[in-house]
């Protein structure tokens, strides 16, 4: 098996060589970087590719470990105990399976995303270690041993909101998604839209790329942001014209509610066109 990007996904060298590491070492692969790189979707697309059922575990601040293995509804039980349900006699009943123990006990080979991890509380990572390492745990209500049929496929996105511990990281083959250049991220433009002029998206690059590197801007646009503003520019047949005689330091970008997620961003790319505008009345 070996993962090569998708049509849809488009994957370089360095990320495709991580996944198929993570695959031959048998280890879970941590995902890093920016905030719409394409990281939850890197798990959509390595199930596609490999044939693989995807099983989908969102991290939030409240979940705890022990909800990827089991839960025991101790409370239906004693509910059900009090209006005489027979099903109380069999606590079986009462345990409902998280994704790590459907992952283990799939008859076939899954991939198994656990998205956000560092959403979590920092003892969240360790107090999985055993289970991702041994790809085993223990049912306490029945003494069950389960254990894995088949070790999944583990992808584990972070987006470094905190740090996680070191024997959890020893535990993972580590990659960081690299904010794509020009030449890429007109590899992705093209998958998610074959047909749009080339001029279009000439402009419309410049024009994105001179945002990001704005200096002290709180949050960068990112891929998938582009990829919205491109859709919405060609929605209202924004003429070509306006784009490019765009330029960031004298105007804001046409709906740039789509790359822009903030007010002080919006406010520091106002003050840039009005400090240049200025100065260009006193240069004249």
């Amino acid at each position: 098996m070996q993962f090569q990007g998708t049509e849809r996904y488009v994957a370089t060298d360095d990320l495709q060589m991580a996944v198929n590491a993570a695959i031959t070492l048998e280890r879970p692969l941590l995902i890093k970087g920016e905030p719409g790189t394409g990281k939850t979707m890197l798990a959509d697309e390595v199930a596609a590719a490999l044939g693989k059922k995807l099983l989908r575990w969102h991290i939030k601040s409240t979940t705890k470990a022990q909800q990827g293995l089991y839960e025991y509804d101790a409370v239906s039980r004693l509910r059900d105990s009090q209006l005489g349900d027979e099903r109380v006699h069999d606590i079986k009943n009462y345990i409902k399976q998280g994704m790590l123990w459907q992952a283990f006990q799939s008859d076939e080979q899954v991939v198994l995303l656990i998205d956000e991890i560092d959403k979590a509380d920092i003892e969240f990572p360790n107090d999985l270690l055993v289970e991702l390492d041994k790809m085993e745990f223990s049912v306490y209500e029945t003494g069950e041993q389960i254990q894995a049929k088949h070790r999944p496929i583990i992808i584990i996105t972070s987006n470094n909101e905190k740090e996680l511990p070191d024997a959890f990281l020893r535990r993972c083959f580590f990659h960081y998604i690299q904010f794509p250049d020009r030449d890429t991220m007109l590899d992705i433009v093209k998958v998610h839209y074959p047909n749009l002029q080339n001029d279009l998206v000439k402009e419309a690059l410049e024009i994105f790329f001179d945002v990001r590197s704005v200096n002290g801007l709180k949050k960068k646009p990112s891929t998938s942001e582009l990829i919205d503003w491109l859709k919405l520019l060609m929605a209202d047949n924004i003429p070509e014209d306006i784009l490019q005689n765009a330029d960031t330091s004298k105007a804001i970008p046409p709906l740039h509610g789509a790359l822009l997620k903030n007010e002080q961003d919006v406010h520091m790319l106002e003050r840039l066109a009005f400090m240049s505008r200025r100065a260009q009345r006193n240069g004249q």
